[in-house]
């Protein structure tokens, strides 16, 4: 059995799901993207191929495996893109939420079943139906819980608008103890520089108290203040449009002081290693192309 433990972003990792590029099926039609990323490289004809995949996130499973964390892949489903395991569910504490995602993505929840027979079903807890959540967007930080949300009169019309309000309520029911703490995101269907997806798009915790942030991912200014004020200033690695564009913020810790990187992101990946980190470094651009990264295709089961 396995016996889930997250209480923040950074502690040692020791349990987590790494999704799969196998058998991702064809590239999708325009009118079938997600995000205004992944249809500006299918529009182009870039948009990233299997095997490249396959062989990016192999370099992400052998780094967990150098430090010795044990890491569960889902099974393969033919034809179906299984890559970003973070929106399909996420652990809080000792209990794993199971995501409301897109309806059709319903099968990669599925495809986890042996992981999740492992946890118990007393452990797993399931959202009311209106409650739209994505792992993305949640962000467990001790006492606090991040949430990134849209609650605009014109969620219906984003795509991109992946975590309603009642889901902020609700997880701000079944876990009392925490601060639950939602951030407005700024959201676009069609131009993904002006699109965070999700919080870890425009923000994450690093370390002990370290945060990589945007503030142009934030829609209210007084809300990435208090993140600024909470992490303090000179803590905090402000990244540009273009560094959110190619996901500088979407990094995933092994532990306090590990960080697994972008090979790509070099300003990045000096200033943490000016603070003290070890950066493993990865490439990880051709999965970056469906405005996802590291932290999207890991979903962490135990931290120490």
């Amino acid at each position: 059995m396995i016996k889930l433990n997250i209480t923040n972003e950074t502690s040692k990792l020791k349990a987590v799901v790494l999704g799969t590029a196998k058998s991702v099926g064809p590239i999708p039609k325009p009118e079938d993207c997600y995000d205004p990323k992944s249809l500006e490289h299918v529009l182009a004809g870039t948009y990233p191929k299997e095997q490249d995949m396959v062989q990016e996130m192999e370099e992400v499973a052998a780094v967990l495996k150098k430090y010795n964390v044990d890491v569960y892949r889902p099974e393969i489903i033919e034809d179906y893109n299984q890559i970003f395991s973070r929106d399909i569910a996420f652990v809080i504490d000792d209990k794993l939420v199971k995501a409301n995602i897109l309806p059709d993505r319903e099968k990669e929840y599925l495809a986890i079943q042996h992981v999740l027979d492992l946890i118990g079903s007393e452990n797993i807890i399931q959202l009311p139906e209106e409650c739209h959540v994505e792992g993305g967007d949640v962000m467990p930080w001790n006492d606090y819980l991040f949430v990134g949300t849209y609650s605009g009169e014109d969620y219906p019309d984003f795509i991109t608008a992946r975590t309603n309000s009642a889901a902020v309520n609700e997880l701000q029911k079944q876990f009392p103890d925490k601060i639950v703490k939602p951030f407005e995101l700024r959201k676009s269907n069609t131009n993904a520089k002006e699109n965070a997806l999700h919080l870890d798009c425009c923000f994450q915790p690093i370390g002990k108290n370290k945060a990589i942030l945007h503030k142009n991912g934030f829609l209210i200014e007084d809300e990435y203040n208090w993140l600024k004020n909470y992490f303090g200033e000179e803590n905090i690695f402000e990244i540009t449009k273009e560094e959110m564009y190619n996901m500088n913020s979407n990094v995933f810790s092994i532990s306090e002081d590990v960080v697994i990187s972008e090979v790509n992101f070099k300003r990045l990946n000096t200033w943490l290693r000016e603070n003290g980190f070890t950066v493993e470094e990865v490439h990880y651009s051709e999965i970056a192309k469906q405005e996802g990264l590291l932290r999207c295709s890991t979903m962490p089961l135990i931290r120490e």
